[in-house]
């Protein structure tokens, strides 16, 4: 159903404990292109030919080239916008206790927030393939591609590739939390991509409250969502975190 920042208050207000669900949506706002979706990274590049692991390993300078080199110019400038500041508000006001997210920019630790699940990794560091030695990546230097570690190794940003696994005990966690939350927020995100996609559902079957934050309809709407606010998830949480402080 399509509900109101009211009755999404009201269930925030009243919960013990509730689990936040994001993806590119969120940071959109932030400058960050998507990856999926109409004009999306992945409609400009191949995927399987400069985001996977093996692509990576065979030709390192190509994928810093044609991917990595643009991602690290947008991610180095972002900042958090309002939707991830709505969401260390929660966290604050002791409702929100973790985040999910699916995005790799570290914008809601920037903001805040201080329990993050990052699933498809993140972008802030990078780990050397031969020593291990991680480093932020504003220390990465890009002199040379691709950059290498001071053992002379190669860098790669500690993202999830295609061809890589989400690490056990991010998944294993992330599914205990949202069995276990009085309130699903689901931000930004199509809610098609496995297994993050399945979050909301496991929520909802153990009687969460999902809460849905997005710029359009997704399959969650009307089917999963108890509420569905439309719109830039900087102003829906906004509006919502000064409607919970009315509540309080």
């Amino acid at each position: 159903m399509i509900g109101t920042i009211q009755h999404a208050a009201a269930l925030l207000s009243a919960c013990r404990s509730a689990v936040a669900l994001t993806g590119a949506g969120i940071s959109v706002e932030s400058g960050i292109p998507p990856f999926r979706g109409k004009g999306g990274l992945w409609e400009k590049i191949d995927p399987m030919e400069y985001a996977h692991i093996d692509a990576y390993k065979r030709d390192p300078e190509a994928v810093w080239r044609v991917l990595f080199m643009e991602l690290k110019k947008v991610l180095d400038k972002a900042l958090p916008n309002a939707g991830h500041a709505g969401l260390r508000d929660l966290e604050e006001m002791g409702i929100l206790k973790t985040i999910v997210t699916q995005n790799i920019d570290g914008l809601h630790q920037k903001s805040g927030n201080r329990d993050v699940i990052e699933f498809h990794g993140t972008f802030a560091s990078h780990s050397c393939m031969a020593c291990e030695r991680r480093l932020d990546t504003s220390q990465v230097l890009l002199e040379t591609l691709p950059p290498r570690c001071a053992c002379n190794g190669i860098l790669r940003p500690d993202v999830i590739m295609f061809g890589e696994i989400i690490p056990v005990d991010h998944l294993q966690r992330a599914q205990i939390l949202a069995a276990s939350c009085d309130v699903m927020l689901v931000v930004g995100t199509s809610a098609t991509v496995q297994p993050a996609a399945y979050l909301p559902v496991i929520a909802k079957r153990n009687g969460a409250a999902v809460v849905e934050i997005n710029a359009e309809p997704t399959p969650l709407t009307g089917n999963i969502s108890d509420v569905t606010l439309l719109g830039k998830a900087g102003q829906v949480l906004g509006d919502l975190v000064a409607a919970v402080r009315r509540l309080r």
